[in-house]
Protein backbone atom coordinates (compact mmCIF):
# COMPACT_ATOMS: atom_id res chain seq x y z
CA UNK A 1 0.00 0.00 0.00
CA UNK A 2 1.41 3.33 -0.82
CA UNK A 3 -0.14 7.02 -0.34
CA UNK A 4 0.74 10.15 -1.23
CA UNK A 5 0.18 13.35 0.81
CA UNK A 6 0.84 17.00 -0.16
CA UNK A 7 2.65 19.98 2.28
CA UNK A 8 2.49 23.14 1.41
CA UNK A 9 5.58 25.34 2.90
CA UNK A 10 5.27 28.97 3.96
CA UNK A 11 9.29 29.90 4.27
CA UNK A 12 12.08 30.14 2.79
CA UNK A 13 13.43 27.11 5.23
CA UNK A 14 11.38 25.72 7.73
CA UNK A 15 10.48 22.19 9.46
CA UNK A 16 6.74 20.80 9.39
CA UNK A 17 5.67 18.33 11.89
CA UNK A 18 3.66 15.49 9.92
CA UNK A 19 3.14 13.33 12.46
CA UNK A 20 -0.25 13.46 12.71
CA UNK A 21 -0.94 13.02 8.93
CA UNK A 22 1.30 10.15 8.85
CA UNK A 23 -0.80 8.56 11.74
CA UNK A 24 -3.97 9.79 10.13
CA UNK A 25 -3.21 7.46 7.31
CA UNK A 26 -1.94 4.19 8.96
CA UNK A 27 -5.22 4.92 11.35
CA UNK A 28 -7.16 4.95 7.93
CA UNK A 29 -5.68 1.94 6.57
CA UNK A 30 -5.58 0.36 9.61
CA UNK A 31 -2.34 -0.35 9.33
CA UNK A 32 -1.02 -2.55 12.96
CA UNK A 33 1.88 -4.05 12.85
CA UNK A 34 4.94 -3.41 10.52
CA UNK A 35 6.95 -0.53 8.97
CA UNK A 36 6.02 2.75 7.65
CA UNK A 37 8.71 4.27 4.88
CA UNK A 38 8.50 8.19 4.23
CA UNK A 39 10.08 9.23 1.21
CA UNK A 40 10.39 12.96 0.04
CA UNK A 41 10.84 12.95 -3.49
CA UNK A 42 12.67 16.01 -3.84
CA UNK A 43 16.01 17.44 -4.00
CA UNK A 44 15.98 20.70 -1.75
CA UNK A 45 13.62 19.14 0.64
CA UNK A 46 14.04 15.97 3.08
CA UNK A 47 12.34 14.07 6.45
CA UNK A 48 13.96 13.94 9.71
CA UNK A 49 12.79 12.51 13.30
CA UNK A 50 13.41 15.01 15.97
CA UNK A 51 12.21 16.47 19.25
CA UNK A 52 8.48 18.00 18.72
CA UNK A 53 8.32 19.83 22.44
CA UNK A 54 9.76 22.22 22.45
CA UNK A 55 10.24 24.84 18.90
CA UNK A 56 13.81 26.00 19.63
CA UNK A 57 14.81 22.94 18.95
CA UNK A 58 13.83 23.39 15.03
CA UNK A 59 15.27 26.97 15.28
CA UNK A 60 18.73 25.49 16.62
CA UNK A 61 18.87 22.80 13.98
CA UNK A 62 18.23 25.44 11.15
CA UNK A 63 20.72 27.77 12.62
CA UNK A 64 22.97 24.95 12.98
CA UNK A 65 22.71 23.80 8.84
CA UNK A 66 23.34 27.33 8.53
CA UNK A 67 26.58 27.89 10.18
CA UNK A 68 27.17 24.47 8.37
CA UNK A 69 26.64 25.21 4.77
CA UNK A 70 27.32 28.83 4.02
CA UNK A 71 24.94 30.85 1.33
CA UNK A 72 28.09 31.57 -1.39
CA UNK A 73 31.13 30.03 -3.34
CA UNK A 74 28.84 27.55 -5.18
CA UNK A 75 28.66 26.74 -8.93
CA UNK A 76 24.79 25.40 -9.51
CA UNK A 77 23.38 27.97 -11.86
CA UNK A 78 19.82 27.66 -9.83
CA UNK A 79 21.95 29.57 -6.65
CA UNK A 80 20.20 26.57 -4.20
CA UNK A 81 22.95 24.53 -3.68
CA UNK A 82 22.77 25.30 0.02
CA UNK A 83 19.32 23.53 0.23
CA UNK A 84 20.55 20.36 -1.54
CA UNK A 85 23.76 20.40 0.47
CA UNK A 86 20.71 20.45 3.40
CA UNK A 87 18.51 17.99 2.29
CA UNK A 88 21.54 15.56 1.54
CA UNK A 89 23.23 16.04 5.47
CA UNK A 90 19.17 14.95 6.38
CA UNK A 91 18.08 12.87 4.10
CA UNK A 92 15.03 11.96 1.91
CA UNK A 93 13.53 8.98 3.74
CA UNK A 94 12.85 7.46 7.06
CA UNK A 95 11.70 3.87 8.15
CA UNK A 96 9.25 3.80 11.39
CA UNK A 97 8.21 0.65 13.26
CA UNK A 98 4.40 0.56 13.79
CA UNK A 99 2.83 -1.78 16.80
CA UNK A 100 -0.54 -1.97 17.76
CA UNK A 101 -1.61 0.87 15.07
CA UNK A 102 0.92 3.00 16.45
CA UNK A 103 3.79 5.03 15.23
CA UNK A 104 6.93 3.44 17.34
CA UNK A 105 8.12 7.07 18.43
CA UNK A 106 9.98 8.03 21.68
CA UNK A 107 7.77 10.54 24.42
CA UNK A 108 9.59 13.50 22.65
CA UNK A 109 9.74 12.82 19.04
CA UNK A 110 8.13 13.67 15.57
CA UNK A 111 8.37 13.42 12.17
CA UNK A 112 9.32 16.78 10.34
CA UNK A 113 8.93 17.46 6.57
CA UNK A 114 11.93 19.68 6.31
CA UNK A 115 11.87 22.45 3.48
CA UNK A 116 15.09 24.23 2.27
CA UNK A 117 14.42 26.11 -0.58
CA UNK A 118 10.31 26.98 0.18
CA UNK A 119 7.67 28.28 -0.33
CA UNK A 120 6.61 25.78 -2.38
CA UNK A 121 3.93 22.86 -2.69
CA UNK A 122 5.70 19.53 -1.85
CA UNK A 123 4.88 16.02 -1.73
CA UNK A 124 5.65 13.33 0.69
CA UNK A 125 5.21 9.31 0.21
CA UNK A 126 3.90 6.70 2.39
CA UNK A 127 4.23 2.58 2.12
CA UNK A 128 3.41 0.05 4.38
CA UNK A 129 5.33 -2.99 4.65
CA UNK A 130 4.85 -6.14 7.46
Amino acid sequence: MSHEFKVRTKSKEEFIDITSQISSILKSQNVREGLVHIFIPHTTAAVTINENADPDVVHDILKGLKDIVPRSGFRHMEGNSPAHIKSSIIGPSLCINVKSGELMLGTWQGIYFCEFDGPRERKVWIAFSS
